[in-house]
């Protein structure tokens, strides 16, 4: 018997190590690469780096163009992506009878969200940019990007609603309210967590994406006045810069921009999602 307790004890042990381990590996290589990206461009980061124009090729000069054009790319790819995907997890988890017809609607999301993002680029290119007509814009890119985003959206969105308890729908049922009243209503707002967190993953995503938006939207250093203008966001700007040799220097400011707006996005989100957390259960 004590031989028994001693190998449950040493395997939970083992157990234990090996999970602390994973942790610290994570947390280490994520410190890791936000201290060598600090280190190299905190400093070269300043007001002027932020609201001026770039000059001779991005060596000299801000990013300003650069930030209007990533702004526009989340903008329009949200505004397209968010709420198909909330109403396409409302339609599979709600109105839809479970059956083949599901499985291939979620196994064509899981097909497009593993698609890899140059096969978008060269459908936006195709598709967008020649075959439509909207040329080298953000438009174009924002299109792209929505695509792309769209399956994270879904599937965040699908179980957020199916984490919704099932008396919410019965009680607002049984006191008379229609079946669309009863998910605007009651399971929307309790799935709003879930449904925000799939929209911030989607931010991340249109932020850092690269090879897509250099074949849909561009690379121009101009700042777009429309979103039929071409744009240059900021991670293909940080990827001209390091790729060409242009500067090292304004390219590690450009990534450090880029950390520094994400953590800003996350730390928004989370806030959001615990007042709104707080509201709910209040």
């Amino acid at each position: 018997m004590q031989k028994v307790r001693s190998a449950v004890y040493l395997e939970e042990k083992i157990a234990r190590i090996c999970l602390w381990a994973s942790v610290m590996i994570t947390v280490g290589a994520l410190m890791a690469i936000i201290f060598h990206i600090l280190q190299h461009g905190l400093a070269h980061v300043n007001w002027s780096f932020l609201t001026e124009h770039p000059e001779r090729m991005g060596k000299e000069g801000g990013i300003f163009p650069a930030i209007v054009s990533t702004v526009y790319l989340i903008g329009i790819s949200l505004a397209i992506a968010t709420p198909i995907g909330i109403m396409a997890a409302i339609q599979l988890t709600e109105y839809t009878k479970k059956g083949p017809l599901v499985k291939v609607i979620r196994f064509a999301t899981e097909t497009l969200a593993g698609i890899p993002s140059i096969i978008f680029g060269l459908f936006g290119f195709a598709f967008l940019v020649l075959f439509m007509g909207f040329s080298w814009s953000l438009l174009s890119g924002g299109l792209t990007l929505a695509f792309m985003v769209l399956p994270t959206i879904v599937r965040t969105s699908e179980e957020a609603i199916k984490s919704v308890p099932a008396s919410y729908r019965e009680g607002s049922m049984a006191l008379g309210a229609t079946k669309w009243q009863t998910v605007w209503k009651i399971v929307l707002p309790s799935a709003l967590p879930g449904i925000v967190t799939g929209v911030i993953l989607s931010i991340g995503r249109v932020v850092g994406e690269t090879a897509a938006v250099i074949l849909t939207a561009g690379s121009s250093l101009n700042v777009p006045t429309s979103i039929m203008d071409p744009g240059r966001s900021m991670s293909v700007h940080l990827y001209i810069l390091a790729m060409e040799g242009i500067s090292m220097e304004k390219a590690y400011a450009t990534a450090t921009v880029l950390i520094i707006l994400i953590f800003i996005i996350n730390m928004l989100a989370t806030r959001i999602m615990k007042k709104m957390s707080s509201n709910l259960a209040a």
